[in-house]
């Protein structure tokens, strides 16, 4: 009889469920390292579709104004018009608001720019919030860089 109730038993042994823990356990953090980087990449896209979006507007306001938006006018050019003396050329705002990198950094507008010496620059410092950095995600991100990969 004390054979047969071994036989019949309907529980997990203390093997098993280590097993199952360490499996679950290795799941979760596979799945948790996957999902550390997917804020970062989503960054690092709203840069980059940001960064788009502003040379379009840029674009647009060279087309009205027959002229980039000067360095102390800056950005803020496409919200709000600039106190100058075409201010009658000015057709906007070309954007509904001027808003910081997915970093919480001002983009950087430079004219004449350093890559682009005919037009502007165009970028966000990344991660480290700073000039240069390297990394995928603390590397600075321009209006041309696209050209340069084209290449």
């Amino acid at each position: 009889m004390k054979a047969r109730l071994r036989g019949s038993r309907k529980g997990f042994t203390l093997i098993e469920i280590l097993v199952v823990i360490a499996i679950l356990a290795t799941l979760a953090s596979a799945v948790m390292m996957t999902l550390h980087k997917k804020p970062d990449e989503a960054r690092v896209a709203k840069t980059k579709s940001d960064i788009s979006s502003l040379e379009q507007a840029l674009e647009v306001f060279r087309l009205d104004m027959q002229r980039y938006p000067t360095d102390e006018e800056g950005l803020q050019a496409l919200v709000v018009a600039p106190d100058s003396e075409d201010v009658d050329r000015w057709k906007g705002p070309y954007i509904k608001r001027m808003e910081n990198d997915p970093w919480g950094t001002p983009y950087v507008y430079a004219i004449p720019g350093e890559h682009n010496p005919e037009s502007f620059d165009l970028m966000s410092y990344g991660g480290n919030r700073e000039e240069g950095g390297e990394g995928e995600f603390d590397t600075d991100l321009g209006n041309w860089q696209e050209l340069e990969e084209e290449e």
